[in-house]
């Protein structure tokens, strides 16, 4: 029984993580946003290959501050790497959702795809380095 409680807040952890990184992008994002003011849509598969660069570039500066991945087991850290960024894209979904119900305007990240890329994009690296 305890095992399956450190494996759930192992995971918790994680989408917590990856969950912070997306709102500080996505402040940072909507801040950029006001210097740019870009309507029209670009490219999105550039876009997508944007925040998965973004979110691997965050998930190496995690590295800094999280040396160690909580997931010990091999098994568990694949898992981790499909789950936590689903659950993170789903996040963002409903975030987006919230935003778009208060009028507010939407980003790309407040998306599924964009949300999931990110995430996948951290948790990539972060599953590398562990490899090591």
């Amino acid at each position: 029984m305890e095992a399956l409680l450190e494996i759930l807040l192992q995971f918790f952890f994680e989408f917590f993580l990856q969950i912070i990184a997306e709102v500080l992008s996505e402040v940072g994002m909507q801040s950029m946003r006001q210097v740019f003011q870009r309507k029209e849509v670009q490219n999105p598969w550039l876009a997508g290959t944007g925040h998965f660069l973004l979110g691997a570039a965050i998930g190496g500066i995690s590295l800094l501050f999280f040396h160690h991945a909580l997931l010990h087991r091999p098994t568990w850290r694949i898992v981790n790497l499909l789950v936590t960024p689903l659950l993170a894209g789903l996040t963002m979904t409903a975030v987006g959702s919230l935003r778009r119900k208060k009028g507010q305007d939407l980003i790309r990240l407040d998306r599924f795809g964009y949300g999931f890329l990110f995430a996948f994009g951290m948790a990539l690296v972060r599953f590398i380095y562990e490899m090591k």
